[in-house]
């Protein structure tokens, strides 16, 4: 079976550009709306903001390769990196790597790329694996490179890779490729289309042992955030989790021919529905400085830790509601004193009740 690497027009990929007008239209626009609404959150919660929005792409993108990590360690080393902790939170490797992969990308995005940002990157993703021959520099093994699934005697190739002996002169032509497509570069493409066929050219390449995908979705969100001129924050792996079948599915649809058009009206429905999700998450951010306005010296402290956890399940809240039991739960209260609170916050508008009796769930209540 040939791959797309095998085509005889590889590394030029094809593609409708007339079709991809609207999709580039759009980012722009929800791009400008983000940046807009970005600004009218305070300076705190932009910083609270940020690392939230950053933290949960180091998470997703870990998680679409089946690695779960630690929220609150992912946050910490975060933290750190961005110079909010004075101290160097002991945390394991894994997510003391991502969170240094990710603060690498928001803070040096428009750099060109070189050989040896991605060998950086990957020295931190691999940090503290031994399952691995080759850590910081492409891999060199002499066995095919292939993406399968199915048990050995049924076993299913998805994709195989060029073989190593091709992948420095292959790394050297798509890096160039990336630095000559940027903004200010000679052959300048449109922002969805750049960092799709970056995604795309650079998992085709498959240069790495592991970490393939994360970097791979690490090049489109640095690519994305050069035509923009300034990090994007979108919310990019956290959406391609939600729908990861999708997204092997169309990567597997498009690795067999250099004619990239369904790739790239893929990926770009993925980036506008990512930008949605992101911009929600501003106007979470918005609605949760307003609530706390509005609230000010009316909670008592068991009320601020079950309205501070409420807000830490994020925009889609606790799944099916708070109910007494979780209330409870957190803040060790009696199940009197757990009524009496809810009732309290229902009657202060902080929450709404669904439901009655042992049914009853509460949502917090937001402009």
């Amino acid at each position: 079976m040939p791959w797309n690497w095998e085509d005889p027009n590889w590394p030029v990929f094809s593609y409708e550009a007339r079709g991809l007008e609207k999709f580039e239209s759009d980012f722009l626009l929800r791009s400008g709306e983000f940046i807009g609404a970005f600004k009218h959150v305070s300076q705190d919660e932009q910083t609270n903001l940020r690392i939230d929005l950053i933290s949960e792409e180091a998470l997703k993108t870990s998680e679409i390769e089946g690695e779960i990590l630690s929220r609150d360690s992912v946050q910490s080393s975060l933290r750190y990196q961005f110079g909010l902790a004075k101290d160097r939170p002991d945390v394991p490797a894994a997510e003391r790597g991502i969170a240094e992969m990710m603060a690498d990308l928001y803070r040096r995005f428009a750099e060109p790329l070189t050989h040896e940002t991605l060998f950086g990157w990957h020295q931190m993703l691999m940090a503290g694996t031994n399952s691995i021959r080759v850590v910081g520099a492409y891999r060199t093994h002499t066995d095919p490179m292939q993406v399968v699934s199915g048990p050995i005697a049924h076993r299913r190739v998805h994709f195989e890779a060029p073989p190593s002996e091709r992948v420095t002169e292959e790394m050297t032509a798509f890096i160039d490729w990336f630095n000559e497509t940027a903004p200010d570069g000679p052959q300048a493409l449109p922002a969805l289309t750049r960092a799709g066929l970056a995604h795309l050219y650079f998992v085709s390449i498959h240069p790495f042992e592991d970490g393939n995908g994360r970097i791979g979705r690490a090049l489109a969100e640095k690519s994305l955030a050069q035509n923009l001129n300034q990090p994007t924050l979108i919310a990019l792996a956290y959406t391609i989790q939600r729908k990861r079948k999708a997204y092997y599915d169309a990567l597997e649809h498009n690795n067999k021919s250099t004619e990239a058009t369904d790739w790239l009206v893929y990926f770009g429905k993925t980036v506008l529905e990512a930008q949605d999700n992101t911009n929600k998450r501003v106007d979470f951010s918005l609605a949760k400085t307003r609530f706390y306005e509005r609230l000010r010296g009316q909670l008592n402290d068991r009320q601020e830790k079950a309205i501070a956890r409420m807000f830490e399940e994020g925009i889609e809240g606790f799944k099916g509601g708070m109910s007494a039991e979780n209330y409870i739960t957190i803040t060790k209260a009696t199940r009197s004193t757990a009524t009496r609170d809810l009732q309290d916050l229902v009657a202060k508008e902080a929450l709404t009740r669904t439901g009655e009796l042992r049914y009853s769930r509460y949502h917090l209540k937001l402009d």
